[in-house]
């Protein structure tokens, strides 16, 4: 019994390791780069408060901001790489921007310039986000396009694992007083957060191959900036995926309202930290699940489980129901992430990947602002208007994605 049980995880871990280099290289670059802003991230809004005087407002803008410009940039980069049939460059320039900007903000003095230094940052993960998942999903068959996918988004996911640990470790090392560190004290902190994300840049650099037999163009025409290249099952897909983002606002009212049941800030990291161990293992399980199952029922499970943790959190009245939810709320990521990016690859042809991605990005990131303002206003009518509503929102989506039909991605190319 034990020989078989050993063989069955000696098989799972060797089939990661027979995963093609593209994924496992990229996969490491994700986790060294999450590692990296992870470092930072936790960090940066105590820093910006206390030590730089920004307003809660000022945080809101400047994150709002960053992550809204990655959002657009996406779709630019991932055109481009399909129109000029390059995904290696516009991921290492994305990187590379990183690994230049981040160490800026060990020189900062007032919040506007942590708002430059954050766009830039996120300038460069627009240019690289859709071509890094049109390069996976280049480079792996469709039989396990969901299990690399899932992969790549548990590395990630195990990045923010790491990212927090360090940058406590590295408060404790720099910091006379890690409860109430100093503008220097942080700001040593985040020169160090650009080191894994240095290393990065080397494993992309030697790591990773250009796939050029998958930028084919069937019909010999360019490649377009334009919708029309793809059928109403991709366009309905940008729509759903538009109206579920509208129930997903930021975490950080998932946070808010886990103090609010009563678990102390200093144990808050602790909890986050498990959200994300728990996206690490449903990571792992969802994309291989999807392959075996359909993408579009493991979607549909993930947003049912979303609907029900946002239900659970308007009831919820102890400290142990927020653990429990977070836990749940990890094997929503896993059963969508990596398996909406594998659906993505399914429904468009392979010389649009790049554009299909960009536009995917986009519906993501044109609702997800508005998602938090709509959230933090149904919130000041109590937490129970406000997540209500956001499962009744993802509820609807869940259902309309119902109405998708995939065709055979090879039928399409």
């Amino acid at each position: 019994m034990a020989e078989s049980s050993g063989g069955k995880t000696q098989g799972t871990f060797g089939r990661y390791l027979r995963l093609p280099r593209n994924v496992l290289a990229v996969s490491l670059v994700s986790l060294l780069n999450d590692t990296s802003s992870e470092i930072i991230y936790p960090l940066l809004p105590a820093f910006l408060a206390l030590s730089l005087g920004a307003s809660p407002f000022a945080i809101g803008v400047i994150e709002g901001v960053a992550e809204s410009l990655a959002s657009i940039l996406k779709l630019f980069a991932g055109y481009l790489s399909d129109r000029f049939r390059t995904r290696k460059l516009p991921v290492f320039l994305g990187y590379s921007l990183a690994a230049v900007t981040r160490p800026f903000l060990a020189f900062v003095s007032s919040w506007p310039q942590v708002l430059a230094v954050r766009m830039i940052d996120r300038t460069g993960k627009g240019i690289r986000g859709a071509p890094r998942d049109a390069l996976i999903a280049d480079s792996v068959p469709v039989k396990e396009r969901g299990f690399a996918f899932g992969f790549n988004r548990a590395a990630d996911h195990l990045g923010a694992v790491i990212g927090p640990m360090a940058a406590v470790l590295l408060l404790m090392y720099f910091a006379a007083d890690p409860d109430a560190p100093t503008v220097g004290e942080y700001q040593s902190v985040f020169l160090y957060a650009s080191v894994p994300v240095l290393l990065g840049l080397f494993v992309i650099a030697f790591g990773v191959k250009e796939q050029p037999d998958h930028h084919h163009q069937p019909d010999g025409k360019a490649i377009r900036f334009s919708l029309k290249g793809f059928d109403g099952n991709f366009k309905r897909f940008l729509f759903v995926i538009g109206l579920f983002t509208l129930s997903n606002s930021t975490d950080a009212f998932l946070i808010l309202r886990a103090a609010q049941l009563g678990i102390a800030p200093v144990v808050l990291p602790l909890l986050w930290m498990t959200l994300h161990i728990s996206k690490v293992v449903f990571s792992l399980l969802g994309g291989g699940l999807s392959d075996r199952f359909g993408r579009k029922p493991l979607i549909i499970c993930g947003w049912f489980v979303y609907a029900f943790v946002y239900a659970g959190f308007a009831v919820a009245s102890a400290e142990w129901h927020a653990w429990a939810l977070f836990i749940i709320y990890g094997s929503y990521f896993g059963l969508t992430e990596g398996v909406e990016k594998a659906f993505v690859a399914d429904l468009v042809p392979s010389d649009r990947r790049g554009t299909a991605y960009g536009l995917y990005n986009l519906a993501f990131g044109i609702t997800v602002f508005p998602a938090s303002l709509l959230f933090g206003a149904l919130y000041e009518w109590g937490a129970a208007v406000a997540f209500l509503t956001s499962a009744a929102i993802s509820i609807a989506a869940m259902l309309m994605l119902l109405s998708i039909r995939p065709q055979p991605a090879e039928a399409q190319s």
